[in-house]
């Protein structure tokens, strides 16, 4: 089995700053796209950020220029860094990754616990 484990969540400011962290861990093969995706109270989940094993990164519209997606893939740690943060990114933020855990077979989509980040004075 794989696993994921996010961190780094919490209560700031607005206009404040935040980081979270996710590790893919278990049996791994290989990981393809690392995402963040997010769900506020009596919201569907949306997907925020992503990024694929080659860097390509991709990002929802409401965080362009807030926020940045990165990876180590040799440690299969994906990473968000969150700026200039406003009241309406508070939501519980889950890792998914698409995880190949054995060679030749087909990768599976994984997701971490959640982790919330509420941005309030």
């Amino acid at each position: 089995q794989a696993q994921l484990g996010e961190s780094g969540g919490g209560l700031v400011q607005p206009g404040g700053s935040l980081r979270l962290s996710c590790v893919a861990s278990g049996t791994i093969s290989n990981v393809y796209d690392m995402d963040w995706y997010r769900q506020a109270p009596g919201k569907q989940r949306e997907l925020v950020a992503s990024i694929s094993d080659a860097g390509r990164t991709n990002y929802a519209d409401s965080v362009k220029g807030r926020f940045v997606v990165s990876r180590d893939n040799v440690k299969n740690t994906v990473w968000l860094q969150m700026q200039s943060l406003r009241p309406e990114d508070t939501a519980v933020y889950y890792c998914s990754a698409q995880i190949v855990r054995s060679v030749g077979w087909g990768w599976e989509r994984y997701w971490g616990q959640g982790t919330q980040v509420t941005v309030s004075s």
